[in-house]
């Protein structure tokens, strides 16, 4: 592409010829070394412009009019680089990497030292305070108390599920719930149904000030489910009943009167006091038998421990071992994420009676029946095997209900049978007629002549019914019983009145009289028996027909089972066995055996009870039983009130066994202080009756194969 004349930018040289300017043109004169330069016309050139701050730029005055465009600036020189050569790798001096180090680690402990000065006195009251709100709490697992069971399996006590109404006293404060008395409001709608005094419920939920901060307090412990539902029902209306739209915006303005405090209300509608409580799984004792063998089996406290009864007495195997949980707890709530730890809890064991249910019940029908009947205090029977001293029956009368102890007096809650110490009277003519025979200072058909009276140390004796002079065979002083012949008896026992007071004694231990029976139940009483050597002067003389000497209804059973057993006494047993946490039957030991009379004298006292009920002038006629030989002894004392300390009253009783040919089965029957009536043979005769038939049927003994011997009872002159 051509360029028209004049565009070219490349400054134009003059044509040289011969060195010489070109024609009409003047050479302007040349500029020496270090002279200025000038312009064409000689004048000096302008003062140059500051040159650009760009670097490498340099700034040219533009050209004047008429002048020739001067010659275009050269490009900007840039620095050609050098060529790469081999690098050399130089080592970092170790002082510096050294005191770097050093720096670091004294910078981190500086700022360790300052956050642990931090932690420990600036902050340390509100890191506290955060702790509270967020911390570990351990909580017990109660063990599952073990069940008691009667001999076939029939369930006396058990545990059943069950619920403890707990609360956060931090949740009804003023500042939690914006109400000024939340603990009474709550107390108040608690109070019917858990059927609590309001005033106890609202002192639970309050603050107290041995622990201001504490986030738990047990309100009733063991509730039942249906208790549970009414509290949870009621909670869950007054929470809807609080989350209307208005209640909301309460909420958010909180815009009540405050109190003195500086606190605002809001109101009562729109809060539900009940918010504060929670329910933690437990169990509670049920005993679905109600008052079956209750005098026995006990009861239990409102904390769930054994407070009577079997209850008491096997506690530490009953309850088993309690375990614990830990876990987070953030304002009252359990945090599920935070952890914890478990160790369950190990379960008790289980117990198994030697209490026939069946038998149980007919004994209990039977004495409450009488006692009623007799208008009398209490009274109480008493069943057991002959063979192995386990006690089939206990019955006592009044009873209770266990489920409903608000529903029963102090007095009914023990069990007499084992816990009163009474006067025996008559029925204790049987162990100084043992210690008669088995020495051999006499037998059954002995004579003894008997007078209306008989004057002995200080005081004058007689029989319970006026006579004439009765003459008798020892059999018939035990079948008439008689308190005149048993002392003419017993004087026979040694050479000398103290010799005979320390060999009667002697066989009142072996009866175990004075000592506890073995079976270790709370309150159990051993009955009173002094030393021979301390008898008074009519002590000497009463003992021998029961009065004196004081014994309980389970001591008084097991002579005459001893008896039953051909003269050897085994130890009264109420425990089968327990079944542990594994689930294994462990039998109970059996109990010990002791020989106290002969084989022989066994035989011959029982054939002397059997007068007692065959022989017509015999006391216990109203115990037969049809197709069975009874041998069994009437009982008539004087009761020594326990409130006085002094003679009120009499104390009725009879003891027997069945079959006499081949024992089976001993039942007692006492009745304490009747009113109608006061014989033994009269008022227990029937119960023994009443008891022994169903016992025997119960446990299908068959009747007798022989007749009675029916021994003489009296003689002729």
């Amino acid at each position: 592409m051509s360029r028209p004349p004049g565009d070219d930018p490349r400054p134009r040289r003059a044509p040289q010829s011969g060195g010489r300017p070109a024609a009409g043109r003047s050479e302007p004169p040349r500029r020496r070394v270090g002279e200025p330069r000038r312009t064409a016309d000689g004048a000096p050139p302008r003062p140059a412009r500051p040159r650009a701050a760009a670097a490498g730029h340099r700034q040219v005055a533009p050209p004047r009019p008429g002048a020739r465009p001067g010659r275009r600036p050269a490009p900007p020189h840039r620095p050609t680089a050098p060529r790469p050569g081999p690098r050399t790798i130089r080592l970092a001096d170790p002082r510096r990497r050294l005191r770097l180090v050093t720096v670091s680690l004294l910078l981190v402990f500086a700022i360790f030292a300052g956050r642990l000065v931090q932690l420990q006195l600036l902050d340390s009251d509100a890191l506290a305070a955060g702790a509270g709100a967020n911390k570990y709490l351990r909580v017990a697992l109660p063990a599952e108390r073990g069940s008691i069971t009667a001999a076939d399996g029939t369930v006396l006590a058990t545990s059943v599920d069950a619920y403890d109404l707990t609360a956060d006293p931090t949740m009804f404060t003023p500042e939690a719930t914006h109400l000024p008395d939340a603990p009474e409001q709550a107390a108040g709608l608690l109070a019917p149904i858990l059927g609590q005094p309001k005033e106890k419920l609202a002192e639970k939920l309050h603050l107290n000030s041995k622990n201001p901060k504490s986030q738990y307090a047990l309100l009733m412990a063991r509730q039942s489910p249906q208790v549970k539902g009414q509290i949870a029902d009621l909670k869950a209306q007054l929470t809807k009943q609080s989350d209307t739209a208005a209640c909301r915006g309460q909420r958010l303005l909180l815009g009540k009167p405050a109190d003195k405090g500086g606190r605002q209300f809001l109101d009562a509608a729109c809060v539900n006091p009940l918010a504060g409580l929670f329910w933690e799984q437990s169990t509670r004792r049920s005993y679905p038998a109600n008052g079956l063998a209750a005098n026995l089996v006990g009861f239990v406290n409102a904390e769930g421990a054994g407070t009577g009864g079997l209850e008491l007495q096997y506690q530490q195997l009953l309850a088993g071992q309690d375990g614990y949980a830990t876990y987070a707890s953030a304002a009252g709530r359990r945090v599920a994420t935070a952890g914890g730890s478990r160790e369950d809890a190990v379960p008790g064991s289980d117990l198994r009676l030697t209490v026939n249910p069946d038998i149980q019940w007919a004994a209990q029908r039977a004495i409450t029946d009488q006692v009623s009947n007799a208008g009398a205090e209490k009274g109480y029977v008493v069943v057991q095997d002959v063979r192995t001293g386990q006690i089939l029956a206990m019955a006592t009368s009044p009873g209770f209900n266990p489920n409903d102890l608000a529903a029963a007096r102090a007095d009914q809650l023990g069990n007499a049978a084992l816990q009163d110490a009474y006067e025996p009277g008559s029925t204790a003519k049987l162990m100084t007629m043992a210690a008669v025979l088995d020495t051999g200072k006499a037998g059954w058909d002995t004579h003894v002549e008997v007078p209306n009276t008989l004057q002995r140390s200080d005081r004058v004796f007689h029989d319970d019914i006026d006579h004439e002079t009765w003459y008798l065979t020892l059999a018939g002083v035990l079948a008439k019983s008689s308190n005149i012949g048993t002392i003419e008896a017993a004087e026979h026992l040694g050479a000398t009145q103290a010799e005979s007071n320390k060999v009667l004694a002697e066989y009142l231990d072996r009866f175990g009289i004075g000592k506890p029976s073995g079976l270790g139940f709370p309150g159990e009483t051993r009955g009173i028996l002094a030393k021979p050597e301390d008898w008074s002067g009519s002590q000497q003389y009463t003992i021998p027909f029961g009065q004196g000497l004081s014994v309980n209804a389970l001591q008084a059973t097991s002579v005459f089972s001893t008896i039953a057993n051909g003269g050897v006494r085994v130890a009264p047993s109420l425990l089968a066995g327990t079944t542990g946490p594994d689930g294994r039957f462990t039998p109970a030991a059996a109990g010990a055996q002791t020989r106290v009379v002969t084989e022989q004298t066994a035989k011959t006292l029982t054939e002397m009870l059997e007068s007692v009920v065959t022989d017509e002038q015999g006391t216990g006629t109203k115990a037969q039983i049809p197709g069975y030989r009874v041998a069994g002894k009437t009982g008539t004392a004087n009761r020594v009130d326990p409130k006085t300390g002094k003679y009120s009253g009499y104390t009725a009783s009879f003891i027997g066994f069945a079959p006499a040919d081949r024992p089976r089965v001993t039942v007692s029957c006492v009745i304490q202080d009747p009113v109608n009536g006061h014989f033994g043979g009269q008022l227990c005769g029937p119960v023994f009756k009443q008891v022994m038939e169903f016992t025997l049927k119960t446990l299908q003994v068959p009747p007798s194969t022989s007749e009675a011997p029916n021994l003489p009872v009296d003689w002729k002159p």
